[in-house]
Parts: C-alpha cells; structure tokens; sequence
C-alpha cells in the first residue's frame, strides 16, 4: 500500500526552502533541497530533476539512491524522454515499460516505478521533476502527484527569476527540445507537436494535431534533408517508439544557414578551380613550348608564348583580385570624397592590357563635374565592366565608354555589340557566381564574381550600376555616382 503524503512535512520543508531564498541562497543548494521535501513528503525512495537546454537534458540534482546519475545526459530524442515528457504533465510509469536503456538501468538499480512531473514556463519544459520507488504498486496514494506537480510548478518559478538556474546554458531558459519534435502514429499523423516545432515550421500545435505530418518521414535511423516550400531547409530524423501503437518520434531542425553556407562554398570551389585551371594551364603549356623547344622556334613564336602568358598571366592576376576583394567585401574602405571622374576614366583605361585598350571608345566631355566617392576604385569598376564587355563581344567590335551628368548623378555607361543580356537577366547578372547569358562556363569562362563586385564596390559609394539590353544588339552598363 502506498504511503500517503506526508502534509506536515510538506509544509515545514516547504517553509525552509522559503527561509533559503530569503536569505539570498539559490540555484542548485535550494533545488536540493526540495528534492529532499519531495522525497520526505511523498515517501519516495529516491528523487531527481533532469534540467533541459538546447543541447539537451542532464540530470543535475538527486537524492537517496538517485545520487549516482547526477551529471547523467538525457538526450532529448531519446525514446523514454519523448514518452516522458509527451502527455499529461504529470504522469506515473513502470521502469520495465519505459523503452531503451534507460528503463532497463533503472529497473536492475532497484528502481520499479516512478512518478515524472513536468516544469515547464508558458508551455516551454525547462526541466522533470522525478520521483522513484522501489516497490510494483500501480498507482502512488492521494495527493502525491499533486504535490510533485506543484514542487514542479515551484522549480518552474525559479528558473523563470534565473535565480542561479538554468546550471547548463546561456540567458533565458528555452523549450527542452530546441529542435521541433513530433511523434505520428502508424498512419503518419502527428500525436505530439511541441512548441519548437510550431516556431520552425510556422506551423500552430491546433493545426498540426491529428493531421498527417506536412513534410516526408525518413526511414528509422536515416536523415533526410527536406526543402519547404518556402525556400527553408529542414534536417529530419525519426526513430521508432518500442510498445504498442507503432509510434515514431520525428526530430527536425531548421538547417537553411547552413546549407546556403555549404552551396555558396561548394559553387566557389567549383568556379574558382575552373577560372584558376585554364589560364595556369595554358601558361604552363606555353612555358614549357619555350623551354624545350627554344632553339626551334622562331623569333615570332617566341613573341606570341610570351604575349598569350602574358595575357593569361593578367587573366589569372584578376582573378586573384577579385577572389580577395570577395573576401573581405564589407570591410570599411576610404571615405566618399569628391575627385575628377574623367580623369579617373583616362587613367583606368590607360591600365587595360593592350587587346581590350585597343578596342576601347572613351568620350568624355568637357566640365563633367566631379563625382562623390572613391576614385581609386574606378580603375575596378572600369576593368571588370570592359573585362565583361570584351568576353561577350567579337573581337574586332568597338567598346564605348561615355561618361555624362544629371543634376544629381555622374555616370559613365560601357556599351559593347556582343550577344546581349535578356531584360529577365538584367538583376541576376549581379549575384554571386552566376554565370552569362548561355551559362557556357567553357564559352564565357569567369568566376562570376565580376558584377557581384561592381555592384558591391559601386553601392559603398552610394551610387548605382545596372545593366539593360543595347538598342541593335549588346549590353550597357551604367554606373552612377553622386554628383559633387
């Protein structure tokens, strides 16, 4: 038979831990001592509260024989915490019908029943409170599940003060399972939908229960990554509850970061080895034409291996340019200050390798007035747009640089005869790595870093740059900046 609350030492143990708070002590010492009220009170042969995080349960207080699992983990996917914490808030089990290990620990530790209160704040479980017997009975006496629940409700307040609790973790208390946490029953319709779930999907506990579950469910023990129709990324696992019912507890975690982080990393190894390989490469060839074949060449063979890696040299000199520029893009560069833009134009095509020199139009006109912004970083801007214009246009047809004013812009505009944009284009052309027109990496090869770039270096300056269609064939890009 049951023993039945103790309600005198209920309410003397209850007043001591009142005086310890008084008194300024907190955290784990008063936690302790409440297990010892619980455990006094209820009869229980041993206590223990388990504190839940984002990384998981442990034990973190016990009393009596319980003792041996503080600093234990309980991980939350673990089938006994996901039939432990799912249902009533307080609820009483036998050790030998919790699934896993952890029911059969218990069991051979003498333990044969125990009865679990959850503390949770606004619906979020911060913790279980736990209480554990020894004996087979099937059901504690009166009053002592409202006396668990209500020292639960208790532990509950104090880590909602954050006074010395939570012992694991970082500011505020979080839901115990910070991933979203579903269990679905032989039919895939969900049974419990807890509260990360509902903030990672998007999806109410009202509108998810009892539904079929709104994304795939991997195989027990598999992982799945699944795309929402949002755009967002969830990593999803499941797992099979032992017992009747055929229930399988689902786990899933919003992984959108990360696998933009592992795309962008895998499309700049993909483009960057391939704008890397053919200018090394056909340097190389080239080098190695002079050095074994030197004396049989002729003078003109020579002039044209020097000339092509020369040119291969600049191609792979921009490339490295603008892989670093990539890289510390969004660091503060000189102030916006006022300078003459078409001096600036003069001298950044002076710098242009000779091919694309020679195939250069400028018009500047005279008292263009001065621009706001960063003079130096003309020569960038200038260099990637001739750079694109003379990848995408015959080699015998002009490039046409014009520069002008408004009242309130000064801009110059590069325009070439090449295939053209499509007007759909005209935006995408400046997102990182994205490749031209066709999307030929082998006709146009680049590492589609140069108009992210220029729009980046261009905006700093708080100017514009776009690019349209060019009235009989070709594109032109005009950069904008404010006028002095």
């Amino acid at each position: 038979m049951p023993e039945p609350t103790d309600l005198a030492a209920l309410l003397v143990g209850h007043g001591r831990v009142v005086e310890m708070i008084n008194s300024g002590e907190s955290g784990l010492p008063v936690l302790n001592r409440l297990l010892h009220v619980v455990q006094s009170a209820i009869g229980a042969a041993s206590t223990a509260f388990v504190e839940f995080t984002p990384t998981g349960g442990q034990v973190i207080a016990a009393t009596g024989d319980a003792e041996w699992a503080v600093g234990r983990p309980v991980p939350p996917t673990d089938p006994a915490t996901v039939c432990l914490l799912s249902g009533p808030r307080v609820r009483e089990v036998r050790t030998d019908r919790i699934p896993g290990p952890t029911g059969a620990e218990l069991t051979e530790r003498g333990v044969r029943r125990m009865v679990v209160a959850r503390a949770e704040i606004g619906g979020l479980t911060v913790g279980s409170l736990h209480a554990l017997y020894a004996d087979h009975a099937g059901s504690a006496a009166p009053g002592q599940h409202e006396v668990i629940e209500y020292l639960a409700l208790c532990i509950a307040h104090m880590y909602g003060d954050q006074s010395g609790l939570p012992v694991h973790g970082d500011g505020r208390v979080v839901a115990a399972l910070a991933d979203g946490l579903a269990v679905v029953d032989r039919g895939g319709h969900v049974r419990l939908w807890n509260p990360a779930a509902a903030q990672v999907t998007g999806l109410p506990v009202d509108e998810a229960l009892n539904r079929p579950l709104s994304f795939p469910l991997p195989a027990p023990g598999q992982v799945l990554d699944h795309r929402l129709p949002d755009g967002r990324w969830l990593k999803i696992t499941s797992g099979e509850l032992p017992g009747p019912g055929a229930l399988r507890v689902v786990t899933f975690s919003d992984i959108t970061d990360q696998q933009r982080r592992d795309q962008d990393r895998d499309l700049f190894v993909a483009v960057t080895s391939h704008g890397l390989r053919t200018p090394v490469t056909v340097i190389k060839g080239y080098a190695d034409t002079l050095t074994d074949h030197w004396d049989s060449l002729t003078e003109a063979d020579r002039r044209q291996a020097a000339r092509v890696i020369g040119q291969r040299a600049n191609e792979l000199a921009r490339l490295v340019d603008r892989l670093l520029t990539s890289a510390t893009e969004g660091r503060p560069g000189a102030p916006p200050a006022p300078f003459d833009l078409g001096e600036a134009l003069r001298a950044a095509v002076a710098d242009l390798p000779g091919d694309l020199r020679r195939r250069i139009m400028l018009d500047v006109p005279t008292g263009l007035p001065k621009a706001i912004g960063d003079r130096q970083s003309v020569a960038t801007v200038l260099t990637e747009l001739g750079t694109n214009a003379d990848k995408h246009s015959p080699p015998d047809s002009p490039i046409e640089i014009v520069a002008g004013s408004t009242e309130q812009d000064v801009l110059f505009r590069v325009s070439d005869r090449g295939i053209g944009i499509r007007p759909e284009h005209v935006e995408r052309a400046f997102d990182r790595f994205w490749q031209g027109a066709s999307g030929d990496r082998q006709g146009y090869p680049g590492a589609g870093l140069g108009l992210y770039l220029v729009r980046r270096i261009v905006q700093q300056q708080n100017g514009r740059v776009s690019l349209r269609p060019r009235a009989g064939g070709g594109t032109v890009a005009e950069v904008r900046l404010p006028r002095g």
